[in-house]
């Protein structure tokens, strides 16, 4: 560990409880300059809890905060960052409906003499930022254009402008391909050397060895270890996060293929908006997907994964264009709803944006697409409600105090647990799974792929959109792989190699070694 001396945000015994929850027990936590400290735990340990005291977005029920040697306390964040403390959360926090030099320097816009934004000052200060980021997107682009991916750059981007004394990363990576990983790791490494304090969460243990200096691991909104990041193996970080010995590897069950229950030919989405730089998002795609067949589909972001599963779900109806064939039979979604009634279902990449209604409850979340099983006399029954959807709550182990427990409350795992269940209860027999674990700690994770593979072996069909390539060769029967919204290879599993999707992931005129 380094000397007291760098020490420049001290935590001391926080506390913090909602509704039912007990998020933050006395915590402590001590942040170093020019150091990078990784915060682990599982899904629910309290570790954006904790972040979002440190970075004024609610204040703590006990305990103190010193920065720089002195006691502060934060009313909202504005006054973290006047204080130098910056974040970048995990839940994207961008305005769709501005630009994105608009979204980087929103409450801090350069002014012209009379007071009015000076935009060209503006736009090229959010250029320059964006090129530091290796991201080709133009400032005036509104954010609602970008792909989840790119709208992370742009958070970054964000706070790194911020000139922030600590910066708090929450799962920065999560989105990101490889080659932005690998810049934003330059960037990590910069803002070291000029002796920015850093905040690192992550479920992606691969990266603390590029990244870590310090290492802080939670559970149960405790600290339960603090070490330097190389007195640390990684076993001995699961057992501190699960308090428990770190459950096998997950292993795939042999597949049972049974007959073919989705087919599509030649499925095309044009381009539209700033934010897309080619003119089909997805260009004359077809495949076939059998019973009992789990479909990995990887690309590099903005390959047109996304755009692919939202086409099959009926979300671009007006524009798409190709032909679709369900159990035999042709299938035409004119919406979402369509393609619910025939038995799709989409766990959408974006939970916040496209997953959730953040101020419901748990119970009315996971019944939100299966209202029929609910009602009586045309209304919501509570009590029918309940019983409906408590079993999918519980397959998943979601951990909230009860039903009527607000959404937002719960971790970022768990809201994607209650995704998940909601769309088991419509009874799918395709589901389209969109980045399913990001943000997920890796003993959920391993719940996750088990019920992946478990709903495989049931009969259904499941595609799976996955950025992390070790995720599509473990749960995978078979590969797909795009780039810039064509399918560039097919791979069955016994073929599927790290070398091969990599290479069919990356442009033709670009390396394939990034």
């Amino acid at each position: 560990m380094a000397a007291a001396s760098d020490l420049i945000l001290v935590a001391d015994g926080i506390a913090k409880s909602f509704p039912g929850v007990r998020a933050l027990d006395g915590v402590s936590l001590r942040v170093r300059r020019g150091r990078l400290l990784a915060l682990l735990g599982e899904n629910g340990a309290g570790k954006s809890t904790l972040m979002n005291i440190l970075a004024g977005v609610f204040p703590p029920d006990a305990g103190t905060l010193v920065l720089d040697g002195a006691a502060v306390s934060f009313a909202n964040p504005q006054a973290a960052l006047a204080a130098g403390i910056g974040i970048v959360f995990q839940e994207l926090n961008l305005i769709p409906h501005l630009s994105v030099a608009e979204n980087m320097f929103l409450g801090r816009e350069p002014r012209t003499r009379l007071g009015f934004i000076d935009y060209p000052k503006l736009n090229a200060a959010a250029a320059a930022l964006l090129r530091r980021l290796e991201l080709a997107v133009d400032p005036t682009t509104l954010v609602a254009d970008l792909r989840v991916g790119q709208q992370q750059l742009v958070e970054i981007a964000r706070a790194v402008s911020e000139d922030a004394r600590v910066l708090i990363l929450d799962e920065p990576t999560s989105s990101l391909s490889a080659h932005e990983v690998e810049v934003l790791f330059g960037v990590i490494a910069e803002l070291k050397r000029r002796g920015v304090a850093l905040i690192y969460i992550t479920h992606k243990f691969e990266e603390l060895a590029r990244v870590c200096d310090d290492v802080t691991v939670m559970r149960d909104g405790r600290v339960v270890g603090e070490a330097a990041f190389p007195d640390l193996t990684r076993d001995a970080l699961v057992r501190l996060m699960a308090g428990r010995e770190a459950k096998e590897t997950f292993r795939k069950s042999p597949a049972r293929l049974g007959a073919e229950l989705l087919r599509a030919e030649g499925l095309t989405l044009p381009g539209a908006g700033a934010g897309h730089g080619r003119r089909n998002l997805v260009d004359n795609v077809s495949f076939e997907l059998r019973r009992g067949e789990v479909l990995g589909l990887f690309g590099l972001v903005g390959a047109g994964r996304t755009e692919l599963l939202e086409v099959l779900f009926g979300l671009h109806a007006g524009r798409a264009a190709g032909r679709l064939e369900l159990e035999g039979r042709p299938a035409q979604f004119a919406s979402p709803a369509d393609a619910i009634a025939a038995g799709l279902a989409l766990a959408p990449e974006d939970r916040k944006r496209d997953g959730l209604v953040l101020p419901m409850s748990v119970a009315a979340n996971a019944s939100l697409a299966s209202l029929e099983r609910t009602l009586r006399a045309g209304f919501v029954s509570p009590d029918r409600e309940a019983a409906y959807i408590t079993p999918y709550i519980e397959r998943f182990r979601v951990k909230t105090p009860s039903l009527a427990q607000l959404i937002v409350n719960l971790s970022g795992g768990n809201q994607q647990k209650v995704i998940l269940a909601k769309w088991l209860a419509t009874g799918p027999k395709v589901l389209l799974l969109d980045e399913p674990t990001r943000g997920i700690d890796v003993n959920a994770k391993r719940e996750i792929y088990a019920f992946i593979d478990e709903l495989a072996q049931l009969g259904l069909g499941l595609i799976v959109v996955s950025s992390e390539l070790p995720e599509i060769l473990a749960l995978s029967d078979r590969v797909i792989v795009m780039c810039e919204g064509r399918k560039t290879a097919e791979f069955a599993r016994a073929d599927a190699t790290p070398e091969k999707i990599l290479a069919a992931a990356f442009p033709v005129s670009a390396p394939a070694a990034a």
